[in-house]
């Protein structure tokens, strides 16, 4: 028998609704109204609903969003994650995992396989994709081959993976830190982007304009990095050249290596450091059509160059134009095999008509749903962190969230905590999301209702 342990899920403080019929026909059979798939015995389960793996660092954003979406498909969960503390059995059973530990962790997930099959097994986050591929390979359920998504969170290998197979990319070069900073940083080309090889966010990614701001950059990230895990991902960072140009979000989906486009976001505010902190996500673009089957093609060079076949893809790229015959040119920034971070997951009910975690959850269970377009548009700002210092509180809500069009403003920092901005930091005040008939009226309502919001925040003391 595999022990339990409880784990915490960052559940965002969501009531989950009892799934009242079931959305895979074939798969199981009618949950009861009013009776939740943990409440059930576990002799009983096993012939009741389709189970799915959640592999997820515990303070996962998506965590809450993939609980309501198995509930209303009724599909049951097992969240794998490293948390040690209680996840209230009301919301979905629980396994502790290691995830710097994968072979341990192979372990105890296959022997919780060998208890009670999976249907699926999905992963929320880039920590814990590879892990995810590697049981889903073992079980023969759907996956992307390991090696594939292991280049996709490493990004020195992916832009290697890119050049590779022809596939656009800046010139890059990696830095030692355990070599002399100045003789490398006298080798790039400016301006460039230095960065950490594996985080995520914009943490620790800054232009650099000349030789003085390179070794500035590199000293700066450095102190970001020395607590990684990874002894590589420790001493090397990635400086590529700069991009100029305009910011994309792509979201798709892939099935047995086609691509599917959920959507297209458009970022309006230019993104040209030295900092990169993202901010408006708004769909669907308004680029024009000859410029977004340029970017779904990328997306699709790159998803075949990395070897993925299978599951969620978010891509991020710039889109300029060739300096000598003005035709428009698409690059890679990223491409990471899981779905859209923080609460912007939310904006893909209005590009899809389905969830997006239904939809991932679904294709998981070899059950794909279909999707439309429902013909609004949709946006969503990540509030920045303005400035250091300890949140006192926030002043503008309830004017903030009576602007025309705006759905929702969530604020998740509470009161008293320490707020870190960019490059060192990487989290949100919170998110305001809109939707209305056009894109520039969700612009618009955006940029209003976070014009109402104040951040009152007192300075930071710390002892020496």
């Amino acid at each position: 028998m595999v022990q339990r342990a409880v784990v915490a899920a960052n559940t965002g403080g969501k009531k989950y609704a009892t799934p009242q019929h079931n959305r895979f026909p074939g798969l199981c059979r009618e949950n009861h109204p009013g009776q939740m798939p943990h409440q059930v015995p576990t002799s009983h389960l096993k012939n009741k609903h389709p189970r799915l793996l959640l592999v997820t660092p515990h303070s996962s954003y998506r965590i809450a969003s993939y609980l309501n979406a198995a509930q209303s498909l009724g599909v049951d969960v097992l969240i794998a994650s490293t948390s040690e503390h209680s996840l209230v059995s009301a919301v979905a059973e629980g396994l502790r995992i290691d995830l710097t530990q994968p072979e341990h962790a192979l372990d105890t997930l296959l022997a919780a396989a060998n208890e009670r099959p999976f249907t699926g097994v999905i992963a929320t986050d880039d920590s814990a994709v590879e892990l995810a591929a590697r049981i889903a390979e073992k079980l023969g359920l759907p996956h992307n081959p390991p090696d594939a998504v292991q280049v996709t969170h490493r990004k020195d290998l992916a832009r290697a993976r890119l050049a590779q197979h022809g596939v656009p990319v800046p010139g890059f070069t990696r830095i030692d830190l355990h070599a002399d900073l100045a003789a490398q940083a006298a080798t790039l080309n400016y301006p460039c982007v230095i960065k950490p090889l594996n985080l995520s966010g914009s943490c620790g990614v800054i232009r650099a304009n000349n030789i003085e701001q390179a070794i500035a950059a590199v000293q700066r990230i450095a102190a970001i990095i020395e607590k990684r895990c990874d002894e590589h991902e420790r001493r090397y960072l990635l400086a590529e050249d700069y991009l100029p140009g305009i910011e994309v979000a792509l979201e798709g989906m892939l099935h047995n290596g086609k691509l599917q486009v959920l959507a297209l976001f458009d970022k309006p505010d230019p993104l040209e450091g030295p900092y990169f902190e993202e901010s408006y996500y708004i769909t669907p673009s308004r680029l024009t059509e000859t410029q977004q089957t340029l970017i779904a093609q990328r997306v699709r060079e790159a998803c075949a160059a990395y070897g993925l076949t299978h599951g969620p893809v978010h891509a991020e790229l710039r889109l300029n134009t060739h300096p000598h015959n003005d035709q428009p040119q698409a690059w890679i920034l990223e491409v990471a095999a899981r779905t859209i971070g923080g609460q912007c997951a939310q904006l893909l009910k209005q590009g899809s008509g389905h969830g997006l975690e239904e939809l991932v959850i679904a294709q998981a269970m070899g059950k794909p749903l279909p999707t439309q377009n429902t013909g609004d548009a949709a946006g969503v700002l990540m509030i920045p962190i303005p400035k250091a210092g300890i949140l006192r509180r926030v002043e503008g809500l309830t004017a903030a969230r009576k602007t025309p069009h705006i759905l929702d403003v969530e604020i998740y920092v509470r009161e008293g905590y320490e707020l870190v901005p960019l490059p060192e930091g990487a989290a949100y005040l919170g998110f305001i999301f809109a939707r209305a008939a056009k894109p520039e009226q969700v612009e618009t309502a955006l940029r209003e209702a976070h014009a109402r919001l104040d951040f009152v925040t007192a300075p930071v003391w710390k002892l020496s």
